[in-house]
């Protein structure tokens, strides 16, 4: 084998994607790119975001960067999907509610903007605990009324916390609206692979990859609930609303053990890789769908604007 094609299969990126409303975004390194496919064509977007761990370095050490990656991720990946939402015709564009217009009359349209942003990162992140957290928790606190086994009700627990979120995406697939996203999902993943392998980024090329990434965020939220299986057992709480509030305290030691997890089988191709991305990529079954060539070209193009030069550029 040659030592450059040794180096294409070992190579791994940490280029990261999110679909879009009608879009991608690509998030590099240095940068990111957000490409919307209108009636006129690709337009695309890029930009430097500026993380808060990048100005403290303690948010990026090993096992407490996972939460705040994800926190992060979700106030960026907000804003991508209102800009691409923003660039749907006008007669397919949701209609500002009276609250938008009353905080938009106060503060002003670009603070407004920022306000709401921050409210629905905000309010995702409680519905996701609520439902995700504390709902399993609360119905799991029944099982005592069965036995007074710590471990059968912290697995009871676990199950129908797998079994929740099973459901939520499985009825997510039934929205017409989120089939097109899940289909932009799949070029996402798709169009990394390729670069991955070091192969020229065209249409034929990126059609032909997996669309199942060990990195995707999905794979991620999965895994965060087989570890919180494992993290929660050690609190062992006979009083359900202890035992929710312990929950709530430990979700960041659960998620940055999952982050490092994802990232570690994302980056090797071994055995035990591909045993930890194996439940994340039957999950992606669900949440992500073949593209058509439209929405392959939009992910090309999203990926070629974050490739940093120092990676190979000449490659393309």
């Amino acid at each position: 084998m040659s030592k450059k094609k040794k180096a294409a299969e070992d190579f791994r990126t940490s280029i990261g994607g999110q679909a879009l409303i009608e879009g991608i975004l690509m998030r590099g390194p240095t940068k990111q790119s957000i490409v919307v496919c209108t009636a006129d064509g690709l337009v695309p977007k890029v930009e430097e975001p500026h993380f808060i761990r990048e100005r403290y370095k303690i948010l990026g050490w090993p096992l407490i960067r996972g939460a705040v990656v994800f926190i992060e991720s979700m106030v960026y990946g907000v804003k991508a999907l209102t800009y691409s939402a923003s660039m749907l015709p006008e007669e397919e564009q949701d209609q500002p509610s009276k609250f938008d217009k009353w905080v938009e009359k106060k503060v002003g349209a670009e603070k407004a903007e920022k306000l709401l942003i921050n409210f629905a990162v905000f309010l995702g992140i409680c519905l996701s605990v609520g439902l995700f957290v504390l709902l399993p928790t609360l119905l799991a606190g029944f099982v005592t009324d069965l036995t007074e086994s710590s471990v059968l009700r912290n697995l009871t627990e676990g199950l129908i916390r797998i079994a929740i979120f099973l459901l939520y995406m499985y009825f997510c697939t039934k929205s017409s609206d989120l089939r097109r996203v899940f289909s932009y999902h799949g070029a996402e993943h798709k169009a990394i692979f390729c670069y991955e392998k070091g192969l020229p980024l065209t249409v034929e090329n990126v059609r032909i990859q997996s669309r199942f990434h060990p990195r995707c965020g999905t794979s991620f939220l999965f895994v965060v609930m087989i570890i919180s299986i494992l993290v929660f057992s050690f609190v062992s709480w006979s009083n359900v609303w202890i035992r929710m509030g312990m929950r709530i305290l430990l979700l960041p030691v659960v998620m940055g053990i999952a982050y490092e997890i994802n990232r570690w089988a994302g980056r090797h191709d071994n055995w035990l890789s591909a045993v930890l991305s194996a439940p994340g990529k039957a999950l992606q079954r669900l949440t992500t769908a073949e593209p058509d060539d439209g929405m392959i070209e939009c992910s090309i193009e999203a990926l070629k604007l974050v490739i940093p030069e120092e990676e190979g550029l000449d490659t393309w």
